[in-house]
């Protein structure tokens, strides 16, 4: 762990490698259902596997899932596995990747930019940076 509380931040580039060479490494994507549904989700079909889905936060009230710790280990995810986190700009994925941490997850990592990136120049998302815009693997549901 640092002291950021949780083992670091990585580009959504390093994570689909680090997915690829580790296949006991996880995503899980801490965003809210109406995000999963409208904007998009990460497809690992390639990677012969399937990220993950647990809210941090639960719309619309968006307070923090209590249960978050349970559900991720109820999903089949254990303290000894690399646990890669993303939301929509990598905000929420941080709390997420420290609460896992101080729970006993070893090694748990912030998708930095997350999912659709920083806003534009225009106030919109998905054209700076983020998990669609570096061109990784995704799908609407």
């Amino acid at each position: 762990m640092t002291e950021t509380g949780y083992a670091g931040d990585r580009s959504p580039a390093e994570v689909f490698e680090a997915l690829k060479a580790d296949p006991n490494a996880v995503l899980v994507d801490v965003r809210t259902v109406p995000e999963w549904q409208f904007v998009g989700v990460p497809d690992l079909t390639r990677l012969d596997r399937a990220a993950l889905f647990v809210e941090w936060q639960s719309y619309p009230e968006m307070n923090v899932n209590l249960a978050f710790v349970d559900q991720v280990r109820a999903q089949g995810v254990t303290p000894e596995q690399p646990v890669y986190l993303l939301c929509r700009s990598g905000a929420r994925s941080k709390a997420a990747a420290k609460a896992l941490t101080e729970a006993g997850f070893a090694e748990c990592y912030n998708v930095a930019e997350g999912f659709e990136g920083d806003k534009d120049d225009a106030g919109r998302r998905g054209n700076v940076g983020g998990w669609r815009h570096r061109g990784l693997p995704w799908r609407q549901q």
